[in-house]
């Protein structure tokens, strides 16, 4: 159980990245008051859990009505996941997430950019079907997975209320060496759900996964 809800943790932490999501944080609510600020915090924390929680516990079903295989989309989930890794390595995501908070429409950001496709981006749904996919028929496992997916967030919710001292603790520089470090560690599971991918449909042998 404990591997389990580590594995989910670092998966879900490196997906998310909630140090990287701190400064864009701060540029999406600048000059509203901290009450404001702790509200849209709040309010995007919550949807992205139920986007989340919604996707990991429908997303197999979903994929099997349209003909996609558990091994399948973790190997296409795997490519997902490598090719973030490789845009937080050389600092493509930041610039594209920062994109996404210029076109952002009005005012409020609770639900885009924010709560979707800041939290729960698409490798962050991935990420869901593919851990709850692993333990399909295992609801206490499953269920810790979803525990541990709501405590990520929560520490994104945590940090976007702290964001203001983060970025001026971490500064750009601290900020760039953590989002990298996170990217190698990602690269290394995205290449790991691939092998998995692999070994189901007996493309590999057991040794390698």
């Amino acid at each position: 159980m404990i591997e389990v809800a580590l594995a989910t943790f670092v998966t879900l932490f490196v997906t998310i990245d909630p140090v990287g999501l701190a400064p864009i944080f701060v540029a999406l609510t600048q000059g509203m008051d901290q009450a404001t600020r702790n509200r849209i915090a709040l309010h995007a924390a919550l949807i992205a859990v139920g986007v989340l929680a919604a996707f990991g516990l429908a997303g197999e079903r979903m994929l099997g009505l349209i003909g996609i295989s558990l091994p399948a989309f973790r190997i296409a989930g795997g490519m997902l996941l490598f090719l973030i890794a490789v845009e937080m390595l050389f600092e493509r995501r930041t610039q594209r997430r920062e994109k996404s908070a210029e076109e952002a429409p009005g005012h409020d950001p609770t639900v885009f950019p924010l709560a979707t496709p800041l939290i729960a981006g698409p490798g962050a749904l991935a990420t869901m079907i593919l851990l709850m996919g692993q333990h399909s028929g295992a609801p206490g496992t499953q269920a810790i997975v979803l525990a541990v997916m709501a405590g990520v967030v929560l520490t994104a919710y945590m940090l976007f209320r702290l964001s203001g001292l983060v970025e001026r603790v971490l500064g750009p520089l601290g900020i760039n060496m953590v989002t990298r470090l996170l990217g190698m560690l990602l690269a290394a599971l995205a290449v790991q759900f691939v092998l998995d991918g692999l070994g189901d449909v007996g493309l590999l042998p057991a040794e390698v996964q």
